[in-house]
């Protein structure tokens, strides 16, 4: 029992260290060499922890070499855009100016069903009002709006606007993130006199408070049991 569990311990850290080494563009899009790497490390991990009988080194090894290999590979495609289209292909245009391309649906193997879906998932019900439809190479769809469907900015309306920036989390469920705090240039008497504008008088019981650079204020009371 001892044996498995650190064998399970050793093979997660190292999955984890690697993921991470692999940087966080892998965690939210996945290319080829990323899925056929993905497969084979979930099977090879798995075989130490099922047999004990089968050397630790035999499972890790294999993975060290996986992760090196797509560690070569991302740093080709990152420098050579023929080794990029190679590996990971090139983006498609399925709809173009309202018009369904069929032989490029065709050639991605991407159906009507599946076109229509992804378009409904971004609120666009009619085909005649997307002016691209491209079909990025992890697969996801992105469409731009012909210019007539567009929403109108502020820039076009001439409406001057007020840049608030980016709120910044002072309180994450109760815990004060001091750093934060000295970041927007506010103290702990700011602070409590917040925290008292809101009848709170623990942080524990703040669920998240942000402020942003115009000193907007977002703030939740946390939910108690009843």
């Amino acid at each position: 029992m001892a044996i498995i569990f650190f064998r399970t311990i050793i093979i997660f850290i190292t999955l984890l260290l690697f993921m991470r080494v692999l940087g966080k563009r892998q965690l939210g899009e996945v290319e080829l060499s990323e899925l056929v790497v993905s497969v084979l490390i979930a099977n090879l991990a798995g075989l130490p922890l099922q047999d004990i009988g089968i050397p630790l080194l035999n499972g890790l090894i294999p993975v060290i070499i996986l992760f090196c290999c797509e560690l070569l590979i991302s740093t080709l495609t990152m420098k050579s855009v023929r080794m990029r289209t190679l590996l990971c292909g090139r983006p498609s245009l399925l709809v173009e100016n309202g018009v369904i391309r069929q032989k490029e649906m065709a050639r991605s193997r991407f159906t009507i069903d599946e076109l229509t879906e992804e378009l409904r998932n971004q609120s666009i019900m009619d085909i005649s009002t997307v002016k691209y439809a491209v079909l990025e190479t992890d697969g996801t769809l992105n469409t731009i709006l012909a210019p007539s469907q567009r929403p109108a900015t502020a820039a076009q309306l001439g409406i001057q606007t007020t840049d608030n920036g980016f709120p910044i989390i002072i309180i994450n469920d109760g815990h004060v993130l001091s750093d934060n705090l000295r970041h927007t240039g506010r103290d702990e008497n700011w602070l409590k006199a917040e925290l008292s504008r809101h009848g709170i008088r623990q942080t524990q019981d703040v669920y998240l408070l942000t402020v942003d650079a115009a000193g907007n204020v977002y703030f939740a009371e946390k939910e108690h049991d009843s």
